[in-house]
């Protein structure tokens, strides 16, 4: 095994904390780094810094912003009365790279996971109930992951929303079981939305 200095150490034990990056990559990124001119690191470690500073979530539908809305939210053009419920901000990412989806979304950042001791109160719930209650919502498309806890989500949700009278819907054909929705292409996810199924 190599042996580097305490600084390097440090920076490739960092590195190896990003999702993706295994110690390998981690050695390649810092080698890189030490070949950079001083303003590319510069540049670098200041866009780091602006988005912890800027980066927010959306007040109403909980999607990465820089503002108190984000763009989608804000987008006079969008269907508000249909509202696709996904896990996280990644997912909206997903779905608008299909561009299929016209509506808005709901993230509730995360999904109810019991062996990790995530429960519904852990996620961003009671703002989709506002919103369904106040925007004269007409659908819900529940776009949580196919693994266990967003089928459990998924169910929780139905559940939930049933009595309130708006047209629940699954994510159809297309997602693979024990997938997450980030990784599937642009035409699985355009199948997966066009195939969308009562729950």
């Amino acid at each position: 095994m190599p042996h580097y200095t305490d600084s390097i150490e440090k920076l490739i034990n960092s590195l190896t904390r990003f999702p993706g990056i295994g110690r390998r990559s981690a050695e390649r990124i810092v080698n890189y780094i030490l070949g950079a001119s001083r303003a590319e690191i510069n540049i670098l470690s200041e866009a780091i810094n602006k988005v912890k500073e800027v980066i927010r979530f959306c007040k109403i539908c909980n999607n990465l912003s820089e503002e108190d809305t984000c763009k989608i939210c804000q987008d006079s053009r969008r269907q508000k009365d249909i509202i696709c419920v996904v896990e996280n901000p990644s997912d909206v990412l997903a779905i608008e790279k299909a561009g299929y989806f016209n509506g808005v979304y709901h993230v509730l950042l995360g999904s109810i996971a019991p062996l990790e001791g995530k429960g519904p109160g852990d996620l961003k719930i009671d703002g989709l109930l506002q919103r369904i209650k106040q925007d004269n919502t007409q659908e819900i498309i529940i776009a949580t992951d196919a693994d266990t806890e967003g089928e459990i989500t998924a169910l929780y949700l139905a559940e939930l929303l049933k009595p309130r009278g708006v047209k629940l819907m699954r994510l159809g054909i297309g997602i693979p079981m024990g997938s997450n929705l980030e990784y599937a292409d642009a035409t699985t996810l355009s199948k997966a939305l066009e195939s969308r199924r009562p729950i």
